[in-house]
C-alpha cells in the first residue's frame, strides 16, 4: 500500500479553509473587521480560478511540494 503525498492543491485547498475558518471564529469572538480577510482570501482563490495564478501556490512549489499535474 503506497503513501499518497499531499500535493500544492491539497495543500492550497487546506490552507485557504484553515484562513477562513480562523477569521470567521476571530471575527465572532474579537472584532467584525477581520472579515476582510476572508473576504481577501475568498476574492483570491476566485481570482486564481481565471488566471491559474497563486501567490501561495508559488510558495508552496517553493517548500518542494508536487503539482497535482503530470506536466
Amino acid at each position: 500500500m503506497s503513501q499518497k503525498s499531499m500535493t500544492v492543491d491539497d495543500a492550497l485547498r487546506m490552507i485557504a479553509g484553515f484562513f477562513i475558518m480562523l477569521s470567521v471564529v476571530l471575527a465572532l469572538t474579537i472584532n467584525l473587521n477581520i472579515l476582510w480577510f476572508t473576504a481577501f482570501v475568498g476574492l483570491n482563490l476566485f481570482q486564481s480560478a481565471f488566471t491559474k495564478w497563486c501567490p501561495m501556490m508559488v510558495i508552496l512549489k517553493k517548500l518542494g511540494l508536487k503539482s497535482s499535474c503530470s506536466t
